[in-house]
């Protein structure tokens, strides 16, 4: 098996259903229940700019419309990315990717790096992000893990930055994936929990290849994955499971 330093629990864009995804605040929020790995997603403005960002559109998180990726920096910072989360969170602003980086690397959080490019620019966001995180996570204790649903994007950040951990990302394991694992050189798989199997996760860690399992909200069903040998899982649920799995809060 290939080395994994990384926790068992990791926070689902920052600070689960507790803070607007995707924010400073859901991250500071992350830090102060003890999680030590956070999971989030970065896409390129249309100038260029590596931000935080789940969907393609703004209408969800923001008070924003449309494509984010057509819209330069300039416009998306001035955004409300809070307040449809709930009134204590007004004012909350999508940021950029280096400040989340600096925010992370000051309390050594470690990072799940999801790269969510906007449609015909997969290579170019693979490339930008893993690039961005070779030079913000130089020198640290820990690399983040880059992964994607992209194939294209992955690839193009296996090159950029080969030196940096991948994680292959599939809805559901299908035939293709052993291959694409294969090709990216992959540390770990990461898939929807209700679809994967326990004779799923042995054949990976045959390969060497780690388990990671999205998004896990019972208690109960964590334990039932935890006892199939699943390496981590990312999780909304924050303050239920910093309670009932302390010890999976931290590496090691």
């Amino acid at each position: 098996m290939k080395p994994w330093p990384y926790p068992k629990l990791v926070a689902h864009r920052g600070g689960g259903t507790l803070a607007p995804e995707n924010t400073l605040a859901a991250f500071r929020l992350g830090q102060e229940l003890g999680y030590t790995a956070a999971e989030f997603d970065v896409k390129l403005s249309n100038d260029g700019v590596a931000m935080l960002l789940h969907d393609s559109t703004l209408d969800r998180t923001t008070n924003g419309k449309g494509d984010a990726g057509s819209l330069d920096w300039k416009v998306l910072e001035s955004f409300d990315a809070g307040e449809w989360h709930s009134a204590a969170y007004r004012g909350e602003r999508i940021p950029r990717f280096d400040a989340v980086a600096k925010l992370l690397l000051s309390k050594g959080t470690i990072a799940h790096v999801e790269i969510k490019p906007s449609h015909g620019r997969e290579k170019e966001t693979g490339a930008t992000v893993a690039a961005l995180a070779a030079e913000f996570w130089k020198g640290a204790k820990v690399a983040p893990v880059l992964s994607s649903f992209s194939f294209e994007a992955l690839s193009s950040a296996q090159v950029m930055a080969p030196e940096l951990p991948r994680g292959w990302l599939t809805k559901q394991i299908v035939e293709e994936d052993w291959k694409r694992i294969e090709m990216l050189e992959a540390t770990s798989l990461h898939t929807n929990y209700q679809h994967l199997q326990r004779a799923q996760v042995e054949r990976l860690h045959g390969l060497g290849v780690r388990v990671m399992a999205y998004t896990v909200n019972d208690v109960a069903k964590a334990e039932e994955l935890f006892g199939w040998g699943v390496d981590a899982m990312f999780t909304d649920n924050l303050r239920v499971f910093a309670q009932a799995f302390p010890d999976a809060l931290r590496a090691g």
